[in-house]
């Protein structure tokens, strides 16, 4: 039994439905059983859990081999902060899973790409959670993914486009980073929760897409049809902004300092490397944007 602890975000649905695809017996946490009905209704086991609920840890890591925690709470605040969810959450997780005596536990972090990242709240969780997994003697997996297009280009830019033809970006947009899309991440979970070739690896996985956040406004206007109309915070706003905001709101300073970094310089990924050691067929944001307009436009016509 493999138990994926987030199975109703992007990466934890996409895992699990690559899994179940597989005939893999798989169990779901999360805190919210009423949106994984899709998930139950193709054979997966659905458990009501926290990352805050010690006692539901325990509870959803009986009778599982290996563990996929895939949760976030990178927006979080008050009682979800992210020192809480993603910091503590998650060794309270990696103890539970121990004590189960689970073989193998992946553990879903995020690249980081200069040392200005560190100083992010986000990432300073997720090293902490590594050296915690990797210290404690269970065999792992760590994957660090890039910015993931649906979250990264999609909610925090081309939604707005769509629905609205505005958007307000952090910063110049005009910095190249990279994005990488759940599903191809999902690919990599799976081969680390069902071979043992990623055993005590830790795997930097980015998408083929290169582009600035502009390049990304481009593409939604071009689906959208029209021209949005975009407002900027310029850097020296937002380096005030994420220091005030951080007793107030923790998840959006950390977004806003997160955004800062990016607008300093590039921060491309070559993943060839990765590609040379594991060939899978990688998705463009383009190709992610059509797939999903697509997908939204049968939506709309079946209803």
């Amino acid at each position: 039994m493999i138990l994926i602890v987030g199975g109703t975000g992007s990466l934890g649905r996409a895992t699990a439905n690559r899994l179940l695809a597989k005939g893999e017996p798989t169990r779901i946490m999360t805190r919210s059983p009423e949106k994984a009905g899709d998930l139950k209704q193709a054979g997966a086991e659905i458990v009501q859990g926290d990352l805050l609920d010690k006692a539901s840890l325990f509870k959803a890591c009986r009778g599982v081999n290996k563990v996929m925690a895939s949760a976030h709470s990178i927006f979080g605040r008050g009682r979800e902060a992210s020192k809480y969810v993603d910091l503590q959450g998650h060794i309270d997780l990696i103890e539970a899973a121990k004590n189960a005596g689970v073989e193998h536990f992946v553990y879903a972090s995020a690249y980081v790409f200069g040392p200005d990242f560190e100083l992010v709240p986000f990432f300073q969780c997720k090293q902490k959670v590594e050296h915690h997994l990797q210290a404690s003697g269970l065999s792992y997996t760590i994957l660090r993914p890039t910015a993931f297009i649906e979250s990264h280009a999609h909610y925090l830019i081309g939604r707005s486009i769509l629905s609205s033809g505005k958007v307000a970006l952090f910063g110049k947009g005009e910095r190249v980073r990279n994005f990488v899309a759940a599903d191809d991440v999902a690919k990599f979970a799976v081969l680390a929760l069902t071979e043992e070739k990623l055993n005590g690896r830790i795997v930097d996985i980015g998408g083929p897409t290169n582009c600035t956040n502009m390049d990304v406004v481009r593409l939604y206007e071009k689906a959208a049809g029209q021209n949005a109309k975009v407002r900027r915070v310029p850097a020296g706003a937002l380096r005030v902004m994420y220091q005030l905001m951080r007793p107030l709101h923790p998840g959006l300073s950390q977004i806003m300092q997160f955004s800062l970094y990016n607008d300093l310089k590039d921060w491309p990924f070559d993943p060839q490397p990765l590609l040379d050691a594991y060939p899978v067929q990688l998705t463009s944001l383009e190709d992610w944007m059509v797939n999903y307009i697509g997908s939204r436009s049968a939506s709309m016509a079946v209803a």
